[in-house]
């Protein structure tokens, strides 16, 4: 039975750009961040759902999402797909979770002030 309803299940890559929070874990002079993501789902509006429900419970502030469609799409796209990335894509496809694979700080820089 087990397989069936994994079946259903597809992973999809998303980018999620959060914002600031109390306790959210990024450093002390970014402004935000940009998070790319696998989440399974049935389909990829359940998939951004559970990774912005995810990353609340972690005290981020998810502010938009960006989903980049399965494997399948992102190939046919031309996207290149590494031994790592679908290594992390089956990990949250077998677990039905979120992985959270690259996190990148946004930082204010102003240039006008330094020069």
């Amino acid at each position: 039975m087990t397989d069936k309803r994994a079946s259903k299940q597809k992973v999809y890559t998303l980018l999620v750009e959060v914002g600031r929070k109390s306790g959210d874990g990024l450093p002390k002079d970014a402004t935000g961040a940009a998070l790319l993501c696998y989440a399974s789902g049935i389909d990829e509006a359940e998939a951004v759902r559970e990774t912005v429900a995810i990353l609340k419970q972690a005290d981020l502030a998810p502010l938009d999402v960006t989903g980049y469609g399965t494997e399948e799409e992102r190939r046919a796209e031309g996207h290149e797909i590494d031994d790592d990335e679908r290594a992390l894509m089956a990990q949250a496809l077998s677990e039905n979770s979120v992985i959270v694979a690259q996190m990148t700080p946004f930082f204010e820089t102003d240039d006008a002030a330094k020069g």
